[in-house]
Formats: structure tokens, sequence, C-alpha cells
């Protein structure tokens, strides 16, 4: 097995001195859990969550987070940090991860940070650019028109103010929609032109080196995997689990995630057990093949081609952590 290097440097070197950060990176079901655990525990590690419903409290069989008995080997970060009615933005999760970051070298622990979250990786190392603050109003009524005309409308409000976000978000991704549409409209000009200003990022982490791990396993076994995997979680309990969410929160933006969204349509009738199975694994699919395609537009990747498991994966891994200590 090869780590195959998308950068000529070993790591972000932000200075000689600075402590050494990890970033594991990859789709769903690669195995970036088992692979974080393997490091850190090789490593005197901790681990930060970089997955965007991970965060939520209760939201436990849709997320693939990991165990308890997982959680107890090694301290993990942004686990179970707010409830699903709560908003938790990029923002807010780069604030609180930088934080992280910052306590767990501080104490000469290695952190490592890992989760399929595209934009909040971003968020983390890159800041975020200057856009308007959250318009409580605007969104309350792009929720109403939402619920009223349909799940695809507001793609296609988004498709008629900045076409280039359209095509970049996807249709049921309904946060990042309603961000895209809020700093259009409240931002004046498309997200798409603030991103491409020079200025549109700002803040980057500094203080750490970066070294970032990804894991590219064969599709077709990660598609197997994650056909497995989605037809567990419904046999595990997923439809209670939403059941109980929905009676607690209701019908919260968080429910909107995979997993959730096909047990929300069961429970609606709209659909039977064994067609939500077949749209949530179809669904993960789909995510997988949008995270390819986010992460390979990360700088300076090692991309290891196997799951994060196999026994070659963590030598090689292990290898570049060494190299970068």
């Amino acid at each position: 097995m090869t780590a195959e290097s998308a950068g000529q440097s070993s790591a972000d070197h932000a200075g000689d001195k600075d402590p050494l950060a990890i970033l594991l990176l990859g789709p769903t079901g690669s195995g970036k859990t088992a692979l974080s655990l393997a490091l850190g525990e090789q490593f005197n590690g901790e681990i930060v969550n970089c997955d965007s419903v991970a965060v939520y409290r209760g939201m436990d069989l849709g997320t693939a987070k990991p165990s308890l008995a997982e959680r107890a080997r090694l301290p993990h970060y942004l686990i179970d940090v707010a409830d699903p009615d709560e908003a938790f933005t990029a923002g807010e999760y780069s604030r609180r991860a930088r934080t992280a970051l910052v306590d767990i070298a501080a104490r000469g622990k290695l952190p490592i940070v890992t989760g399929g979250t595209g934009l909040y990786l971003r968020a983390l190392t890159e800041g975020l650019f200057a856009g308007p603050v959250r318009q409580e109003d605007l969104r309350t009524h792009l929720r109403r028109s939402h619920e009223r005309h349909g799940e695809l409308w507001l793609h296609r409000l988004l498709a008629r103010l900045d076409p280039v976000s359209a095509e970049r978000i996807h249709a049921h991704d309904i946060s990042k929609l309603m961000r895209a549409v809020e700093i259009c409209v409240a931002g004046r000009r498309p997200l798409s032109q603030v991103l491409a200003t020079p200025h549109g990022a700002r803040d980057p982490l500094t203080g750490f080196r970066l070294l970032r791990i990804g894991l590219n396993p064969p599709r077709q076994a990660l598609y197997d995997r994650l056909n497995q995997r989605c037809a567990e979680m419904f046999a595990a309990g997923l439809v209670e689990e939403t059941r109980h969410l929905l009676a607690r929160y209701g019908r919260v933006w968080a429910l909107d995630s995979l997993g959730y969204r096909q047990a929300m349509s069961l429970l609606d009738g709209s659909i039977g057990l064994e067609e939500a199975v077949a749209a949530a694994q179809q669904g993960h699919r789909n995510y997988a093949k949008r995270q390819w395609t986010w992460f390979r537009r990360e700088p300076g990747v090692h991309w290891i081609a196997d799951f994060g498991g196999a026994p070659e994966t963590l030598q090689a891994a292990a290898a570049l952590v060494r190299e970068n200590l």
C-alpha cells in the first residue's frame, strides 16, 4: 500500500516549533474512527469530532458516532455538545474546535481531527468568509416557505440568486442552502462572489503544523459497506430513535440528515421499511461521492487507498505521523 501525497511537504509548516495536528479525511464509512483511535493510542492523542450531525445529543444510530466504549478509550471533543433544536454553525464549530486543539496541544497530547463534514474542516483550517450575521427573521420566512412549497424550493431559489453555489450545494442540504440564500439576500451579492474575493476567507488557523491523511478505499467496497451499515442502523432501532427525537424536539432541521430523513418518511407512512432502507443507502452513497469531490480539493493530502481499520493503513498513517512529529 502507498500513501500518496498531493503536496511536496509532509505538513503545513506554520513554524518549526509549532505542534502537530492530524486531520483525518475521507468519505463516510471509510474507517476514520478506527484509524483515529489507533493513531491516538499509539501517539498519545485526543480526538476532535468534525461531523456536523454528531455534535447533537440523542442522534446516535444515524450518525455512526463512536460508541461509548470507543469514547472511553480516548478523550473526544465536540460530540453531544448541542440539542437537535439548537443552531450549531460552522463558525461555532470552528471556535470550539480551535479551543480544543490548543487545549490538547498544551497538555502535550496530539490533536486528531476526524470526520466527514468538509465545511466544518474548512472553517477550522481556513476561517470563515466575512458574510452577514444570521438573520433570524429571514430564516423564519425561508423555513415557512420551504414547508409550504416543498423540499426542493430552497434549491430552486438559490439557483435563481446564485447558480454557481446552487450547482455546488446538494438540493437536500437544507442548512447550507439556507445560509447561501441568507448571504445572497442579506449581503446583497452571491455567496460564490464572496468566496471568490481575495479576502473571502479570513482568520486561518495558525500555531499548528497540519498533517492531512485521507482514506480512499475501493469505491465498490465502500458502497457495499455503506449499504450494510444503513441496514444495520434500521435494524438497531433508527426508526424508534427518530420517533423519540420527533416527540421531544419536533421536526427540527437536524432531523433532515441522512437516515433520519428516511426514518421520518417511514413514520409518516409515505414509504415502507424496505424503501426507507434503500433510500438511505442511496443517500449515503451519493454523500460519499460528494465527500470525495470536496476532499480532493484539500491541499497536501496523503491518500491511503484502503479502509481505516486495515493494518496496512495504520502502518502507513503511523509512518506519516512519525515523520512529522
